[in-house]
This record gives C-alpha cells, structure tokens and sequence, in this order.
C-alpha cells in the first residue's frame, strides 16, 4: 500500500473463526425467509441491498396493522404512537452508534444515504462556507459521495462564493486513503473533509481515525457509513467525526429509510431545511427492529464472520491466475496480519467481461454485482467493470467453496 501498516491485534485463523461461529449463524441464517425459501440460489450482493430477517417483516406488519397514522399531525391515539414511535427510533439509532453525548445529538430520518449526505451538503455545508474555503471530499469512493459536494459547491458559485473542492487523497491500487498527501494539501482555509468508513469496492476499511489525526480537532468530518452499518460495531464514541450517515435498506431495514446523524458540535447546528413532510414511518418501525436484531445477534460477530469468508475467497481467488483481485494486495491473505478487507471482495476475470461473468454466474446459482458499481469516476475510464461479491450473516463457507469450485471451472 505504499506506506507502514499499523500492527493491528493478532487475530484468529479465518477457518476458526468460521468454525467457532458455525451453531450461531444457523439459526440466524433460518430467520431470512427470502434465503431459505430459494436453497439452489446464493444471494451474494448484501453491499446493494440487504436482505430482510422475519423479525423486521413482522416489525412493520405489526406497526401498519396496530397503529399506522401520522407522526406529529394529530392527537388521537394512533397518531400519538407514531410520533412517539419516531421519536424513540431516534434514541434507538443513537443508542446503536453508542453515541457519548446523546443530548446534544441529533437524529435526521432521509431515504437512504444519497439523500442524507446531500442534505448535510445543501442545509449545513452550504450554509456556513465563504468565499475562498476549502473541502476535501473522495472522488474514489461511491458517487454519493462525491456529488452532493459538489452540488453544494455549484450551488454557493451560483451566489458568487467560490469554494475550492480538492480531491481526498488514496493510495494507487488499493483505493485506501493517503494521510501522508492528505496533510500536505490542508490548509488555513479548509473547512469540512468528507470520508468512507468500509469502501464499497475494495471492501477496506478505510481508517477514519488517520484523516482526524491528520485534519485537526476542529475540522468536522462526515462519514458516510453505507457499507459498515449492520456489518461491523460502528462507534460515534471512538469515530471522531461530526455526521453518519447510512441506509436502511443496506443494514437489514427496507429501503425508503436512512439516518443522519449530527453530533452537534463543530460548525453551525444541523438544522434541515424546508417543510418536513411525511416520514416514512414503516420503514422508520423496521428499521428498529433491525437494530434490535442486528444488537441481538452482535455485530461483532457478523464482522468476524463475514470478514472471514471474505478471506476464504480472496485465498481461493488467489489460486486462479485468470482473475485479478481488486484492493490492498496486503490485505487479501487469510494468514496478513493487516487483514483489514470486510464483507466485500471485487475482482476481474482476464478473458471474460464483467457483465457476461455476472450472467453465467446466476446460471451457477450465484447473485453478485457486474458493473462499475457506482464508483465516481469508474465509468469515465478505459477498464472493464468488475464482479463485486459482499456478503452478510446468511451466507455460508459452502456458498463460498461453491462459488470458488464455478470460477475455477471458467479458467
């Protein structure tokens, strides 16, 4: 990756870790009803949708059949509970961030992430910047990422304040972000940085804790946390940063549901702007259930388990010469100790196309993502797409061998 690696804690061989979780995931596995009704398929794109536990089904049947109305627009008792169901989901999604200032925090629901990070763009970031300022936003990472800045940025121009967007720098290769470059291009006048927590192509994570280290304690820092909410324990009390920002439909709620989280305190208060229309409070009542579940099952576990599988296809990918691996080449052995790539493992076969490798691996059997995967940038450049394999709690090592024995089968 070009630079040292922290030595992380030693961790447990990947097959021992799948072996010690084996008798807790199979009953989790039983919950997702979608999984065991199709036994022959194997459902391998959980980074573009997540799929649904009975509990989060039953969630919002029971809300739609028990009290479905209005949250904050009216005083009979259906619409009480509404709003006190709103209200209580806000402290459940502060509770689940392990949030250490609940009281100065607030919580904004949106339809998915693309929508939060834009309104943290057009109804905080825009509010606040003067001309000659300064952001840093990733131009490698997933569009949602990068097009709400520069939204906001068109959008004070139109006004007549000219603000510089600079792009976040990464390593070449590994898409892992570069604290090193990163310093030396801040200056006195930059004034919001914007990061990914787990890169939803390369699957890393991406060391938020560095970009602090290297911004300052005053600089406020969005993450945008797609792919490591309902995969991985994602704390605002170790995170140094000002906004989360996630789906629900990506952390085992529907989609039509996202969350901003605003920690309050660097930069103006978040306040979205406009009239608050109707929010979607079935998915609203899913989502908790989704966070109950996801609590229950312990996503400390869900990440030692996905993390593991991940290695054992990153080993077994690594045995075919016909396909190249995308991401930290340090990070793809079971045996690295700088293992750090999470639930998702993207690759490209040398003589087949990203698209037609998608097709003839659902005829196997298998669910994966061909394409560029919404990757800024990717769609402008000379290469092929890729084959984008990212994984959850219901998978299994036998898909994983399966999968493995299919793309031998195409060298």
């Amino acid at each position: 990756m070009g630079r040292p690696v922290e030595e992380p804690p030693r961790r447990q061989a990947p097959d021992d870790d799948l072996a010690e979780l084996r008798a807790w995931q199979r009953p989790l596995r039983a919950q997702f009803p979608i999984i065991t009704a199709h036994p022959g398929l194997a459902y391998l794109d959980s980074a573009a949708t997540s799929q649904k536990p009975q509990a989060v089904l039953d969630a919002m049947l029971s809300y739609l059949t028990t009290s479905n109305a209005n949250a904050g627009r009216g005083t009979y008792p259906w619409a009480n509970a509404t709003t006190a169901l709103v209200e209580a989901v806000r402290d459940r999604v502060k509770s689940f961030l392990h949030d250490p200032r609940p009281e100065r925090s607030t919580v904004h629901f949106t339809s998915g992430t693309t929508e939060g990070l834009r309104t943290v763009a057009r109804d905080w970031l825009a509010t606040f910047l003067t001309d000659g300022d300064e952001i840093v936003v990733p131009f490698a990472d997933h569009e949602a990422n990068l097009a709400p800045w520069l939204e906001a940025r068109d959008l004070l121009a139109r006004r007549g304040i000219r603000v510089r967007v600079r792009a976040l720098p990464c390593q070449e290769g590994s898409g892992d972000y570069d604290p090193a470059a990163l310093a030396a291009q801040l200056t006195p006048r930059t004034r919001f940085v914007a990061v990914t927590h787990v890169h939803h192509v390369y699957g890393a994570d991406m060391n938020v804790h560095r970009i602090r280290e290297v911004a300052g304690p005053a600089v406020p820092i969005c993450l945008d946390a797609a792919q490591s909410i309902g995969h991985l324990p994602v704390s605002t009390a170790e995170l140094d940063v000002d906004f989360v920002v996630f789906s629900g439909h990506k952390a085992l709620a529907l989609p039509g549901t996202g969350v901003v989280w605003a920690r309050g305190l660097r930069g103006p208060r978040f306040r979205p702007g406009g009239w608050q229309g109707t929010p979607n409070t079935a998915g609203i009542a899913g989502l908790a259930a989704a966070l109950d579940w996801l609590d229950a099952a312990g996503t400390d576990r869900i990440e030692r388990w996905t993390v593991a599988l991940a290695a054992r296809l990153t080993d077994g990918l690594g045995r075919l010469d016909a396909y190249e691996i995308l991401g930290c080449r340090e990070s793809l052995s079971a045996a690295s100790r700088v293992q750090r790539r999470r639930s998702i493992v993207t690759f490209r076969h040398r003589g087949i196309s990203s698209t037609d490798l998608g097709f003839i691996l659902y005829s196997a059997g298998f669910m994966v993502r061909s394409d560029h995967h919404c990757q800024a940038g990717a769609q402008d450049g000379p290469q092929d797409g890729s084959v984008r394999v990212s994984l959850h709690v219901h998978n299994t090592p036998e898909e994983i061998d399966a999968l493995v024995s299919t793309l031998t089968s195409l060298q």
